[in-house]
């Protein structure tokens, strides 16, 4: 039937509730035939009522665009089989479906009304003298709970459906914020960290207070190089070219400032590794290290890339001041910002962050990614 298949075709669960609801109409159908024509074995309305069940199954699977006038007909000729046959009043359970699942809610509430009060005077003329109180309470009841259990699950899926969305907004905020916080803002430190030695350089030194420009000109094209593929969510520059994690992690090394060394080595044989370790493995790195510029005051920084058999460990550490990994950061600090993006990093791959550190020893970090993805 595909006046619903827009919407089914979007969700299994659905797609699963349609075809039940599909088999027992025409379970219900066929049963109704069945009961007529055993009961009235070919009477004087055997022939209307056949030709009516055969147009209401073709007319249930028919390809018909508008939704309106597909249900408004197939309920019309329900309607005159259950007045030539109330045995037929049954199949209105599917049809409750059809009209919650194609109709407003409001409409679809008058119908299910209207179909419940139809298929109520049809068992009242089914009844052989008397009223049957059951067949009173028994129509209304199953309208009732197919409605509520309609209704609940279509709540219950749109309540899921904002919660994805909700966290699907928060996933994607987090990673814009590391990803700010390990490219644009890292570039703007070191510019801001350069161009102040420049100032205080410029007048006794102004060889050394140029070069410190040069520098910082030069990480501004690179940031802006960032933020381009940033904008187009593309991998880091620094493996846009094919390079392997290992040579992108030495050119970081060797891009830092001048007044903080940072060296390079890498343990272990080198493996492939897909292209989002690689590059959270890089925007680790990078994060770490601005970390380490800014707050650590140290005087050398140090990158290990080690291969082990079942992972890959980025170590990064320094000689500063350290601090300590339980205490919460003072107001104002990055460095609590940048571990939690680390740790999220890591933990998005299924890997672990462990810090050592302790005041006036220095800090290392160790990120440790398994070299089996999900």
């Amino acid at each position: 039937m595909t006046v619903e298949r827009s919407a089914v075709d979007q969700d299994p669960d659905a797609r699963w509730l349609a075809r039940v609801m599909h088999a027992a109409f025409f379970a219900l159908l066929g049963a109704s035939l069945a009961r007529f024509l055993l009961r009235h074995p070919w009477a004087e309305l055997g022939p209307w009522v056949v030709a009516l069940s055969v147009a209401l199954a073709a007319l249930y699977v028919a390809p018909v665009p508008r939704r309106l006038a597909w249900l408004s007909t197939v309920v019309a000729v329900w309607v005159v089989l259950v007045v030539l046959a109330p045995s037929f009043a049954w199949c209105a359970v599917p049809l409750f479906y059809t009209g919650l699942r194609t109709l407003p809610p409001r409409a679809a509430l008058v119908l299910v009304a209207l179909l419940t009060a139809f298929v109520m005077a049809a068992q009242l003329r089914l009844a052989d003298g008397g009223v049957d109180p059951n067949l009173l309470v028994a129509p209304p009841a199953v309208a009732a709970v197919a409605t509520a259990v309609f209704v609940h699950a279509q709540r219950q899926a749109d309540r899921l459906a904002a919660t994805e969305r909700r966290e699907g907004t928060l996933a994607e905020r987090q990673r814009l914020s590391m990803e700010i916080h390990d490219t644009l803002a890292q570039g703007l430190s070191s510019q801001r960290m350069l161009l102040q030695a420049a100032d205080r350089t410029w007048d006794a030194d102004p060889a050394t207070a140029r070069r410190h420009v040069r520098t910082a000109a030069s990480i501004a094209e690179r940031n802006l190089a960032e933020a381009r593929r940033f904008v187009h969510d593309l991998a880091p520059a620094d493996l846009a070219e094919g390079a392997g994690l290992a040579e992108a992690l030495a050119a970081l090394a060797a891009r830092e400032p001048g007044r903080l060394p940072v060296g390079f080595r890498v343990d272990g044989t080198p493996v492939a590794l897909p292209d989002r370790v690689r590059s959270a493995l890089l925007r680790i790195a990078q994060g770490a290290l601005a970390n380490v510029r800014e707050h650590a005051d140290a005087a050398s920084a140090a990158l290990t890339l080690t291969y082990l058999d079942d992972q890959v460990v980025l170590d990064i550490a320094d000689d500063g001041r350290g601090f300590d990994p339980a205490a919460p950061p003072p107001p104002g600090d990055g460095r609590g910002h940048g571990l939690r993006a680390i740790r999220a990093r890591a933990e998005q791959l299924g890997g672990t962050l462990t810090v050592e550190s302790a005041p006036g020893e220095g800090t290392v970090l160790s990120v440790s990614i398994p070299l089996e993805q999900p």
